[in-house]
């Protein structure tokens, strides 16, 4: 196999996006379901912030994390428009617009999460501000990563109703993984709108799903990738109708 056949493979897009995927799987568990979940005392500001202070590597890290699962989602959504552009190529380009407006979103409110890092610091300048206060206006920022992840989410939601459709329709991947990534999508949306709408309904547990189906897509990706004879004859297809 030459270079420019490996190049065009669907197999290379299918593995590099697998692992770009579980990269994110798990630098995102690693940021909201242990370090933040660790650090964060819920209604408990002081507590909230000595936990930072003692920690402060450990809060890094996970900001690092994030980064780093964000980076990926860009290599992620080049190797998914790729992949899915032969079944339909406007709504594969929706699904990046769409993710590409997430990921947006979500690096902008990484600065949330460093603001703490700023408040609870010993500069010169913060002498002015009450301890107390300090404490209460970095919980405030922590709050506003919260509600900013959410909003991030309604995107990812609308992505993953899109390309869960694709991938039903493709042919070459399994249907019932276009099913889950559809469920994936609505529970992202019906979390995240309970969270600003009415946030008692919010609940994480609306969220399980959502981690079955991307996990199921990125396993799949990374161990059976895609049917390369029928991927082949849809973007024979999709070059004909051109």
């Amino acid at each position: 196999m030459t270079n420019d056949m490996l190049k065009s493979s669907p197999q290379v897009y299918a593995r590099v996006g697998g692992f770009a995927y579980l990269i994110i799987i798990v630098a995102g568990a690693f940021g909201e379901m242990y370090v933040r979940s660790t650090i964060i005392v819920s209604g408990d500001a002081a507590a909230t912030a000595r936990n930072i202070l003692s920690n402060s590597l450990l809060w890094r890290m996970g900001i690092a994390g994030d980064l780093l699962m964000h980076v990926c989602d860009v290599i992620l959504m080049m190797c998914i428009y790729v992949l899915l552009k032969p079944v339909n190529k406007n709504l594969a380009l929706l699904a990046v617009l769409f993710n590409l407006i997430q990921t947006s979103v979500l690096v902008a409110n990484k600065l949330n999460l460093l603001m703490p890092l700023f408040l609870l610091g010993s500069a010169d300048y913060l002498r002015v501000f009450d301890p107390l206060q300090l404490q209460s206006l970095s919980y405030l920022f922590l709050k506003a990563h919260g509600y900013g992840f959410g909003v991030g989410l309604i995107f990812f939601g609308c992505e993953c109703l899109i390309l869960g459709y694709l991938i039903f329709r493709s042919g070459f991947f399994p249907k019932v993984i276009g099913v889950l990534i559809q469920i994936a999508g609505l529970c992202y949306l019906i979390n995240s709108f309970a969270m600003i709408v009415a946030p008692e309904l919010s609940n994480f547990s609306l969220l399980i799903p959502a981690f079955i189906g991307e996990l199921s897509f990125c396993l799949w990706l990374l161990i059976k990738g895609v049917n390369i004879p029928k991927w082949r004859e849809k973007e024979r297809n999709l070059r004909a109708d051109m």
